[in-house]
């Protein structure tokens, strides 16, 4: 069934142009050549590419068939694989290749016991993926350093920045590092072979600190780095760069290793996993056991009602108290655990329960920036302070990570070291703090495009989005217009609900109807939340209408667009709203904004983000620059009041403070003529049902026959 075709029927679109438009649509497009950054191609992979394909030749384009559309479903593909030196890099959650595709180009993968890379040469590897590496906490300055600034004096700076050898191929994992069989097969089975650039830089990182940080890495003679306990790494890479896997494959490593070398059969948690929604918690779980298939390990998802076992509790159920035995509370008995912050934090607060997370080795931050954010700031570190072990390591991931994040990061893992040295009576060893950037920091994901759309009024907005869903309205040019499936953000949970409501019926029945649009949001129980991320999974869903909820982290890899209904409430806000299109380097994605007369003095965030992106991928300014320095720039103040309230009119409090706004900010597709009549009779209807109550007092008169509207 062609979507296109459906909605937009009685129309003039020639069927090329509808193929023309769905040509390069994440939804539809080839993942072979994801990468975020561009990368030298190698000559052979030039000529294969140019060759004549084949009549009837599988050339992985997206099939014109009638049968029912499924825009998340798996493609085989069989591709050409080419060094890893030379190709971009496949995303964690976006591999879609044949298996099969490997064995007849096995040959080509440079395989691990290559050459090791000189300084220069590794310098060049990470410049060429964008990749810094930067050394935060040096501890000491080396004795010999000859480095000296302009005034004569030893320059702390040299040590600063970091060339480690990156990991350019996931078979290395075998004999680089000793991976586990189990892992590697896991691996293999998801079809990863070349990894991504956070994953090239972070994997070396985590999995063997003491071989990155040879003295040549360094570029020093005479420095070392006390890495047997492992680093604390902060990770700032752009959406759909392939994070998650990124963190999962060392932690999984480290408990196989452990797990072998103590031939312990217990569950003991020493992992943590923080995520900010319970849809990114339930995703990372999934993607965690994959890669533990057929190992032992357990990995668990936090719900409520769930304890944890005392300390020297054993979780063979021997020792189980009357109150583990209760059947509504379920003692954790899981390698890692993820979960969200308010539901460890009530797990915690209970008697005896912080014993049971002694043996915590790795605490995990995904959406670090948002963890930390006063939001969870309270509950994230009472969890981190709470974990009493003196080797805990702490890796901290996200898109976006302000300089204040970095600070309070850097300034409790000292302070935790202090008050353990204290308990201890020994002085707790300090581990390096690395920081690692993926491109531009704080930037949005580069393959995707930005459209500004000024819509005046709030009814102008609503058109707007009317225009985008019925391309029979929608003008064909040379722009790509915006196909399904597609998300669209609102600032509130009513506002979602109210735009649900007004564009329930704008599908046609011919297309599904109304269950091809949804909304989620938190007020929904966890069951109805379930039910419709899979029926967006699946592609029976095309537009799902939701707040910030879905903004971070979650992976929904055929998403074409994203429209934000209600302008971002800052810059990291935007640039994590859009990254739910454009994953795993897919181009073709479009982010649409509306913005109306009201939204103007809190536009300019987003218009710089845009411009800084369209500047990262080389395409001049991204926005006219007249429009750039017209915008307002909010004071300090003003940002964060923004970012904690949003627009006020849109809000519960702003109705109170000023209802005209209010109204004028209303969701509706009716005028305020029309909307005052509404009111007004249904302030008549209630009025004349307390006619009949009791006690009511009428003002109709005593001989008046008005009995009220039927």
């Amino acid at each position: 069934m062609d979507s296109l075709r459906l909605l937009s029927r009685s129309t003039n679109i020639s069927r090329s142009k509808q193929r023309d438009s769905s040509h390069s649509l994440p939804s539809t497009g080839d993942a072979r050549q994801p990468g975020l950054f561009s990368r030298g191609e190698s000559p052979a992979t030039t000529q294969n590419a140019s060759r004549k394909r084949k009549r009837g030749a599988n050339n992985g384009a997206a099939s014109t068939d009638d049968g029912p559309m499924d825009f998340f479903a798996s493609k085989h593909r069989t591709v050409t694989v080419t060094p890893p030196s030379t190709r971009r890099s496949l995303p964690t959650a976006s591999r879609e290749e044949h298996p099969t595709a490997r064995s007849s180009n096995e040959a080509e993968i440079v395989r691990p016991g290559e050459p090791l890379l000189s300084l220069h040469e590794r310098k060049a590897v990470l410049k060429d993926h964008k990749l810094k590496v930067t050394w935060v906490n040096p501890v000491s300055q080396p004795s010999k350093d000859r480095r000296k600034s302009k005034d004569g004096q030893k320059s702390t700076k040299a040590l600063s920045q970091l060339s480690p050898r990156p990991l350019e191929s996931f078979a290395a994992l075998a004999t680089r590092f000793s991976a586990p069989k189990k892992l590697m097969a896991n691996i293999t089975e998801q079809d990863f072979e070349v990894p991504t650039e956070v994953q090239m830089g972070a994997l070396p990182l985590l999995l063997d600190p003491a071989s990155t940080f040879s003295t040549d890495a360094l570029d020093m003679e005479d420095h070392t780095i006390d890495t047997a306990d492992g680093i604390n790494l902060l990770t700032v890479a752009p959406t759909g760069s392939g994070k998650t896997l990124a963190f999962l494959i060392p932690l999984l490593h480290r408990l196989l290793v452990e797990k072998r070398g103590e031939a312990r059969t217990e569950h003991r948690t020493s992992t943590i996993i923080l995520a900010p929604t319970r849809e990114l918690a339930s995703q990372t779980v999934n993607e965690a056991r994959k890669l533990a298939r057929n190992s032992g390990l357990r990995i668990t998802q936090m719900r409520k009602g769930m304890r944890f076992a005392a300390m020297g509790h054993k979780t063979d159920g021997t020792n189980d108290t009357a109150e583990e035995k209760d059947d509504s509370i379920s003692i954790v008995k899981a390698d890692i655990i993820v979960s969200t912050p308010g539901l460890l934090e009530s797990a915690l607060s209970h008697a005896d329960n912080a014993g049971g997370l002694h043996h915590v080795r790795d605490l995990v931050l995904d959406e670090a920036d948002v963890l930390l954010d006063p939001l969870f700031r309270d509950q994230t570190l009472k969890i981190w302070t709470s974990l009493s072990n003196p080797a805990l390591r702490v890796s901290l991931w996200s898109a976006t990570m302000g300089s204040n994040i970095e600070q309070l990061a850097t300034a409790t893992i000292a302070a935790r070291r202090k008050l353990l040295s204290e308990q201890l009576g020994v002085a707790v060893p300090e581990a390096p703090l690395i920081r690692l950037v993926v491109g531009l920091k704080d930037s949005a994901v580069p393959n995707v495009q930005h459209k500004l759309t000024y819509a005046a009024t709030e009814q102008g907005k609503l058109l707007g989005l009317r225009q985008l869903l019925n391309p029979a309205t929608s003008a064909v040019g040379s722009d790509p217009s915006l196909r399904p499936p597609f998300l669209v953000f609102t600032q509130t949970i009513e506002r979602a609900v109210a735009l649900h409501a007004e564009l329930l019926y704008d599908i046609p029945a011919e297309a599904g109807g109304i269950d091809r649009i949804a909304v989620l949001h938190a007020d929904l129980s966890d069951t109805s939340r379930d039910s419709v991320m899979t029926r967006f999974r699946k592609g029976d869903i095309w537009v799902l209408i939701t707040t910030d909820l879905l903004s971070r982290g979650v992976d929904f890899r055929g998403v074409n667009g994203v429209v934000n209904y209600d302008i971002p409430t800052s810059s990291a806000a935007y640039v994590h709203r859009i990254g739910r299109t454009g994953r795993a380097g897919r181009t073709g994605g479009i982010a649409v904004t509306l913005y109306s007369k009201e939204d103007i003095p809190y536009l300019k965030h987003v218009a710089n983000v845009v411009a800084m992106s369209a500047k990262q991928e080389g395409k001049g300014a991204g926005i006219e620059q007249w429009l750039l320095d017209a915008l307002p720039t909010l004071s300090k103040n003003e940002k964060q009041s923004l970012k904690k309230r949003g627009i006020e009119s849109r809000t519960a409090t702003g109705k109170q403070k000023d209802p005209k706004a209010a109204r004028k900010s209303a969701i509706s597709s009716k005028s305020g003529y029309d909307r005052r009549l509404e009111n007004k009779r249904k302030g008549a209807i209630a009025g004349s049902q307390r006619m009949g109550q009791p006690g009511a007092i009428s003002d109709a008169g005593e001989d008046s026959d008005f009995a009220g509207f039927d």
